[in-house]
């Protein structure tokens, strides 16, 4: 198995509440330079599922390089900011890759 094979990763979604999604969606186009820092992150994706609707999916070789990914920069900076851009807390589920390519 290759070195950055992922075991691990988090699926998040959030709702932006309305007049909120573009600096949601600009907190997480920023986003992607912290995690860029962050050694135990493999993968990195911010999507949009929909008009107010966002999501994060991100991978790790251990649990470790998620729980560390979870206590970073990105992931404090979008909880100090959940009452004024989210309708509701984020939904985050830590998950287990079965298969990749």
């Amino acid at each position: 198995m290759a070195k950055n094979t992922a075991k691990v990763a988090l699926q998040v979604r959030l709702e932006a509440k309305p007049g909120k999604e573009k600096e949601l969606e600009r907190l997480l186009r920023d986003g992607a330079n912290l995690v860029k820092q962050e050694p135990g992150t493999n993968t990195w994706y911010a999507t949009r599922l929909g008009p107010t609707t966002f999501g994060i999916f991100d991978t790790f070789s251990d649990d470790a390089g998620r729980q560390a990914h979870l206590a970073g920069q990105l992931a404090s900076q979008l909880m100090a900011r959940v009452q004024d851009l989210l309708a509701r807390p984020p939904q985050i589920e830590q998950v287990e890759v079965l298969a990749q390519k």
